[in-house]
Protein backbone atom coordinates (compact mmCIF):
# COMPACT_ATOMS: atom_id res chain seq x y z
CA UNK A 1 0.00 0.00 0.00
CA UNK A 2 1.42 3.43 -0.93
CA UNK A 3 2.23 6.00 1.69
CA UNK A 4 -0.70 8.23 2.57
CA UNK A 5 0.29 11.68 1.43
CA UNK A 6 -0.20 15.07 3.02
CA UNK A 7 0.85 18.55 2.01
CA UNK A 8 0.37 22.15 3.16
CA UNK A 9 -1.99 24.05 0.87
CA UNK A 10 -3.02 27.69 0.64
CA UNK A 11 -6.18 29.10 -0.90
CA UNK A 12 -5.74 32.85 -1.31
CA UNK A 13 -7.45 35.56 -3.30
CA UNK A 14 -8.17 39.30 -3.05
CA UNK A 15 -11.85 40.03 -2.42
CA UNK A 16 -12.83 43.42 -3.84
CA UNK A 17 -16.11 44.97 -2.72
CA UNK A 18 -17.77 48.35 -3.03
CA UNK A 19 -19.15 50.10 0.03
CA UNK A 20 -22.58 51.53 0.66
CA UNK A 21 -23.01 54.88 2.41
CA UNK A 22 -22.97 53.44 5.95
CA UNK A 23 -19.90 51.23 5.60
CA UNK A 24 -18.16 53.97 3.61
CA UNK A 25 -18.70 56.47 6.43
CA UNK A 26 -17.62 53.95 9.10
CA UNK A 27 -14.30 53.11 7.38
CA UNK A 28 -13.63 56.69 6.37
CA UNK A 29 -14.23 57.67 9.98
CA UNK A 30 -11.62 55.18 11.17
CA UNK A 31 -9.17 56.75 8.77
CA UNK A 32 -9.89 60.09 10.46
CA UNK A 33 -9.81 58.59 13.99
CA UNK A 34 -13.57 58.83 14.39
CA UNK A 35 -15.76 55.84 15.35
CA UNK A 36 -19.28 55.90 13.96
CA UNK A 37 -22.31 53.80 14.73
CA UNK A 38 -25.80 53.83 13.26
CA UNK A 39 -29.02 54.49 15.15
CA UNK A 40 -31.91 52.04 14.71
CA UNK A 41 -35.60 52.85 14.67
CA UNK A 42 -35.91 51.80 18.33
CA UNK A 43 -33.08 54.15 19.37
CA UNK A 44 -30.20 51.68 19.76
CA UNK A 45 -26.75 52.50 18.39
CA UNK A 46 -25.03 49.66 16.54
CA UNK A 47 -21.23 49.46 16.26
CA UNK A 48 -20.05 48.28 13.81
CA UNK A 49 -22.90 49.92 11.87
CA UNK A 50 -25.15 47.99 9.52
CA UNK A 51 -27.17 49.29 6.59
CA UNK A 52 -30.47 47.63 7.51
CA UNK A 53 -32.25 47.36 10.84
CA UNK A 54 -31.80 43.79 12.19
CA UNK A 55 -35.31 43.90 13.68
CA UNK A 56 -37.42 45.72 11.08
CA UNK A 57 -35.15 45.29 8.01
CA UNK A 58 -35.64 48.99 7.35
CA UNK A 59 -32.87 51.05 5.80
CA UNK A 60 -30.60 52.83 8.30
CA UNK A 61 -28.77 56.11 7.62
CA UNK A 62 -28.65 57.97 10.98
CA UNK A 63 -24.94 57.93 11.81
CA UNK A 64 -23.80 58.64 15.37
CA UNK A 65 -20.30 59.24 16.72
CA UNK A 66 -19.32 57.05 19.67
CA UNK A 67 -16.29 57.20 21.94
CA UNK A 68 -13.01 55.36 21.21
CA UNK A 69 -13.21 54.03 24.77
CA UNK A 70 -15.32 51.17 26.02
CA UNK A 71 -15.84 48.11 28.19
CA UNK A 72 -14.87 44.46 27.62
CA UNK A 73 -18.00 42.31 27.66
CA UNK A 74 -16.27 38.96 27.05
CA UNK A 75 -12.89 37.74 25.83
CA UNK A 76 -10.68 34.77 24.95
CA UNK A 77 -6.89 34.59 25.14
CA UNK A 78 -4.96 33.90 21.93
CA UNK A 79 -1.74 32.10 22.90
CA UNK A 80 -0.36 31.71 19.38
CA UNK A 81 -1.24 34.55 16.97
CA UNK A 82 -1.36 33.55 13.33
CA UNK A 83 -0.07 35.30 10.26
CA UNK A 84 -2.14 38.37 9.44
CA UNK A 85 -3.70 38.79 12.88
CA UNK A 86 -3.58 42.23 14.53
CA UNK A 87 -0.68 41.48 16.90
CA UNK A 88 2.34 39.19 16.62
CA UNK A 89 2.52 38.59 20.39
CA UNK A 90 -0.16 36.78 22.46
CA UNK A 91 -3.28 38.89 22.96
CA UNK A 92 -6.97 38.66 23.82
CA UNK A 93 -9.80 38.57 21.33
CA UNK A 94 -12.42 40.74 23.01
CA UNK A 95 -15.95 41.94 22.45
CA UNK A 96 -15.86 45.63 23.40
CA UNK A 97 -18.93 47.82 23.84
CA UNK A 98 -17.80 51.35 23.07
CA UNK A 99 -19.17 54.19 25.15
CA UNK A 100 -22.35 55.34 23.43
CA UNK A 101 -22.94 51.99 21.64
CA UNK A 102 -25.44 49.26 22.44
CA UNK A 103 -23.57 46.44 20.71
CA UNK A 104 -20.01 45.13 20.97
CA UNK A 105 -17.15 45.29 18.48
CA UNK A 106 -14.77 42.34 18.09
CA UNK A 107 -11.10 43.29 18.08
CA UNK A 108 -7.70 42.53 19.60
CA UNK A 109 -6.85 43.66 23.12
CA UNK A 110 -3.15 44.10 23.87
CA UNK A 111 -2.38 42.89 27.38
CA UNK A 112 0.68 41.33 29.05
CA UNK A 113 -1.18 38.09 29.82
CA UNK A 114 -4.60 36.56 30.47
CA UNK A 115 -4.36 37.46 34.14
CA UNK A 116 -4.44 41.13 33.09
CA UNK A 117 -7.76 40.77 31.22
CA UNK A 118 -11.20 40.65 32.78
CA UNK A 119 -14.80 41.19 31.80
CA UNK A 120 -15.77 44.75 32.66
CA UNK A 121 -12.28 46.23 32.23
CA UNK A 122 -12.01 49.61 30.56
CA UNK A 123 -10.11 49.94 27.29
CA UNK A 124 -9.49 52.41 24.47
CA UNK A 125 -8.58 52.34 20.81
CA UNK A 126 -4.93 52.29 19.83
CA UNK A 127 -4.88 53.85 16.37
CA UNK A 128 -2.60 52.60 13.62
CA UNK A 129 0.21 54.93 12.60
CA UNK A 130 -0.88 54.83 8.96
CA UNK A 131 -4.61 54.68 8.32
CA UNK A 132 -6.20 53.87 4.97
CA UNK A 133 -9.90 53.43 5.71
CA UNK A 134 -10.07 49.84 6.98
CA UNK A 135 -10.86 48.03 10.24
CA UNK A 136 -7.08 47.68 10.67
CA UNK A 137 -6.94 51.44 11.25
CA UNK A 138 -7.75 50.32 14.78
CA UNK A 139 -4.42 48.63 15.51
CA UNK A 140 -5.89 47.11 18.68
CA UNK A 141 -7.37 48.11 22.02
CA UNK A 142 -5.37 48.73 25.19
CA UNK A 143 -6.23 49.02 28.90
CA UNK A 144 -7.44 52.48 29.93
CA UNK A 145 -8.61 53.91 33.24
CA UNK A 146 -9.47 57.47 32.20
CA UNK A 147 -12.71 59.18 31.30
CA UNK A 148 -14.28 59.03 27.84
CA UNK A 149 -13.14 61.93 25.63
CA UNK A 150 -15.39 64.76 24.55
CA UNK A 151 -17.02 64.03 21.18
CA UNK A 152 -17.54 66.50 18.36
CA UNK A 153 -20.78 64.85 17.25
CA UNK A 154 -19.57 63.92 13.79
CA UNK A 155 -22.37 63.33 11.27
CA UNK A 156 -20.43 61.00 8.96
CA UNK A 157 -19.82 63.52 6.18
CA UNK A 158 -16.22 63.36 4.94
CA UNK A 159 -14.16 64.66 2.08
CA UNK A 160 -12.66 61.94 -0.11
CA UNK A 161 -14.72 59.07 1.37
CA UNK A 162 -13.61 55.46 1.06
CA UNK A 163 -15.77 53.80 -1.61
CA UNK A 164 -14.30 50.31 -1.79
CA UNK A 165 -11.96 47.87 -0.07
CA UNK A 166 -9.80 44.90 -1.04
CA UNK A 167 -9.77 42.17 1.60
CA UNK A 168 -7.11 39.47 1.29
CA UNK A 169 -8.89 36.17 1.90
CA UNK A 170 -6.55 33.30 2.80
CA UNK A 171 -6.97 29.77 4.11
CA UNK A 172 -3.93 27.72 5.19
CA UNK A 173 -4.54 24.03 5.75
CA UNK A 174 -2.93 20.61 5.50
CA UNK A 175 -4.48 18.36 2.88
CA UNK A 176 -4.40 14.59 3.43
CA UNK A 177 -5.83 12.92 0.31
CA UNK A 178 -6.38 9.50 1.89
CA UNK A 179 -5.47 6.07 0.52
CA UNK A 180 -7.55 6.21 -2.65
CA UNK A 181 -6.26 9.56 -3.87
CA UNK A 182 -2.74 8.68 -2.69
CA UNK A 183 -2.81 5.63 -4.99
CA UNK A 184 -4.07 7.83 -7.82
CA UNK A 185 -1.28 10.39 -7.27
CA UNK A 186 1.32 7.62 -7.06
CA UNK A 187 0.09 6.39 -10.43
CA UNK A 188 0.36 9.88 -11.93
CA UNK A 189 3.99 9.98 -10.79
CA UNK A 190 4.48 6.99 -13.13
CA UNK A 191 2.45 8.68 -15.91
CA UNK A 192 -0.49 6.32 -15.34
CA UNK A 193 -4.13 7.30 -14.74
CA UNK A 194 -5.53 4.78 -12.27
CA UNK A 195 -9.26 4.68 -11.65
CA UNK A 196 -11.42 2.43 -9.54
CA UNK A 197 -14.39 0.30 -10.63
CA UNK A 198 -17.67 0.06 -8.76
CA UNK A 199 -18.45 -3.61 -8.02
CA UNK A 200 -22.17 -2.91 -8.42
CA UNK A 201 -22.68 -0.70 -11.50
CA UNK A 202 -19.16 -1.37 -12.91
CA UNK A 203 -18.49 2.28 -13.69
CA UNK A 204 -14.85 3.38 -13.57
CA UNK A 205 -14.13 6.64 -11.79
CA UNK A 206 -11.07 8.80 -12.54
CA UNK A 207 -9.97 10.36 -10.27
CA UNK A 208 -11.20 7.65 -7.89
CA UNK A 209 -13.25 8.66 -4.87
CA UNK A 210 -13.06 5.51 -2.77
CA UNK A 211 -16.80 4.92 -3.19
CA UNK A 212 -19.29 4.96 -6.03
CA UNK A 213 -21.32 8.18 -5.88
CA UNK A 214 -24.27 6.38 -7.48
CA UNK A 215 -24.34 3.09 -5.58
CA UNK A 216 -22.67 4.19 -2.36
CA UNK A 217 -20.43 1.12 -2.18
CA UNK A 218 -16.65 1.04 -1.79
CA UNK A 219 -14.53 0.90 -4.95
CA UNK A 220 -11.38 -1.17 -4.55
CA UNK A 221 -10.60 -2.66 -7.98
CA UNK A 222 -7.99 -0.50 -9.73
CA UNK A 223 -8.29 0.06 -13.47
CA UNK A 224 -5.70 1.78 -15.65
CA UNK A 225 -7.37 4.21 -18.05
CA UNK A 226 -6.26 6.33 -20.99
CA UNK A 227 -3.77 7.67 -21.64
CA UNK A 228 -5.80 9.15 -24.51
CA UNK A 229 -9.27 10.58 -24.08
CA UNK A 230 -12.06 12.63 -25.59
CA UNK A 231 -13.01 16.27 -24.98
CA UNK A 232 -16.62 16.18 -23.79
CA UNK A 233 -17.04 19.91 -23.20
CA UNK A 234 -14.78 22.93 -22.73
CA UNK A 235 -14.50 26.63 -22.03
CA UNK A 236 -12.23 29.37 -23.39
CA UNK A 237 -10.36 31.27 -20.66
CA UNK A 238 -9.77 34.95 -21.47
CA UNK A 239 -8.66 36.28 -18.08
CA UNK A 240 -5.11 35.55 -16.96
CA UNK A 241 -4.85 33.98 -13.53
CA UNK A 242 -2.29 35.13 -11.01
CA UNK A 243 0.85 32.95 -10.83
CA UNK A 244 -0.07 31.02 -14.01
CA UNK A 245 2.33 31.67 -16.86
CA UNK A 246 -0.15 30.71 -19.56
CA UNK A 247 -0.96 33.01 -22.44
CA UNK A 248 -4.65 33.81 -22.85
CA UNK A 249 -6.90 32.83 -24.44
CA UNK A 250 -6.54 29.13 -23.72
CA UNK A 251 -8.92 26.20 -23.37
CA UNK A 252 -9.82 24.24 -20.26
CA UNK A 253 -11.79 21.06 -20.90
CA UNK A 254 -13.54 18.04 -19.45
CA UNK A 255 -11.72 14.99 -20.80
CA UNK A 256 -13.09 11.45 -20.63
CA UNK A 257 -10.10 9.13 -20.61
CA UNK A 258 -10.52 5.88 -22.52
CA UNK A 259 -12.06 3.33 -20.18
CA UNK A 260 -13.34 5.90 -17.68
CA UNK A 261 -16.94 6.79 -16.87
CA UNK A 262 -16.15 10.20 -15.41
CA UNK A 263 -14.50 13.16 -17.14
CA UNK A 264 -11.57 14.96 -15.52
CA UNK A 265 -10.24 18.49 -16.02
CA UNK A 266 -7.30 19.44 -18.18
CA UNK A 267 -5.86 22.24 -20.30
CA UNK A 268 -5.80 21.79 -24.07
CA UNK A 269 -2.65 22.81 -25.96
CA UNK A 270 -0.98 22.18 -29.28
CA UNK A 271 -3.99 23.50 -31.18
CA UNK A 272 -5.46 27.00 -31.70
CA UNK A 273 -8.07 27.72 -29.05
CA UNK A 274 -10.78 28.30 -31.65
CA UNK A 275 -10.25 24.84 -33.15
CA UNK A 276 -10.95 22.90 -29.95
CA UNK A 277 -14.25 21.06 -30.17
CA UNK A 278 -16.37 18.43 -28.48
CA UNK A 279 -15.25 14.96 -29.48
CA UNK A 280 -11.63 16.00 -30.06
CA UNK A 281 -9.27 13.12 -29.30
CA UNK A 282 -6.38 14.16 -27.02
CA UNK A 283 -3.41 12.69 -25.15
CA UNK A 284 -1.42 13.92 -22.12
CA UNK A 285 1.82 15.88 -22.36
CA UNK A 286 4.05 15.45 -19.32
CA UNK A 287 6.63 17.92 -18.08
CA UNK A 288 9.92 16.77 -16.58
CA UNK A 289 9.51 15.55 -12.99
CA UNK A 290 5.80 16.46 -13.01
CA UNK A 291 3.21 14.45 -11.08
CA UNK A 292 0.42 15.39 -13.49
CA UNK A 293 0.03 16.23 -17.20
CA UNK A 294 1.00 19.76 -18.17
CA UNK A 295 -1.72 19.75 -20.81
CA UNK A 296 -3.46 17.57 -23.38
CA UNK A 297 -2.82 17.77 -27.13
CA UNK A 298 -4.65 16.36 -30.16
CA UNK A 299 -3.76 12.76 -31.07
CA UNK A 300 -4.56 13.23 -34.75
CA UNK A 301 -7.30 10.59 -34.58
CA UNK A 302 -10.76 11.27 -36.04
CA UNK A 303 -13.16 12.94 -33.62
CA UNK A 304 -15.14 10.63 -31.38
CA UNK A 305 -18.79 10.08 -32.22
CA UNK A 306 -21.14 12.04 -29.97
CA UNK A 307 -22.96 8.91 -28.84
CA UNK A 308 -19.73 7.54 -27.32
CA UNK A 309 -19.45 10.34 -24.77
CA UNK A 310 -22.89 11.94 -24.46
CA UNK A 311 -23.50 10.28 -21.09
CA UNK A 312 -20.36 11.95 -19.73
CA UNK A 313 -21.38 15.55 -20.39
Amino acid sequence: MPEVLKAPLVVEFPFTRSLGPVQSAFLTGLRERVVLGVRTTDGRTLVPPVEYDPVTAGELRDLVEVAPTGTVTTWAWNHEPRRGQPLSTPFAWALIRLDGADTALLHALDAPGPEAVRTGMRVRVRWAGERVGAITDIACFEPYDGDPPELAGHTGEFEDPVTGIVAQARLDYTYAPGRTTSRFLAGLAEHRALGERCPSCHKVYVPPRGACPTCGVATTDQVETGPAGTVTTFCIVNIKAKNLDIKVPYVYAHIALDGADLALHGRIGGIPYDQVRMGLRVEPVWSDHSRFPDHYRPTGEPDADYDTYKELL
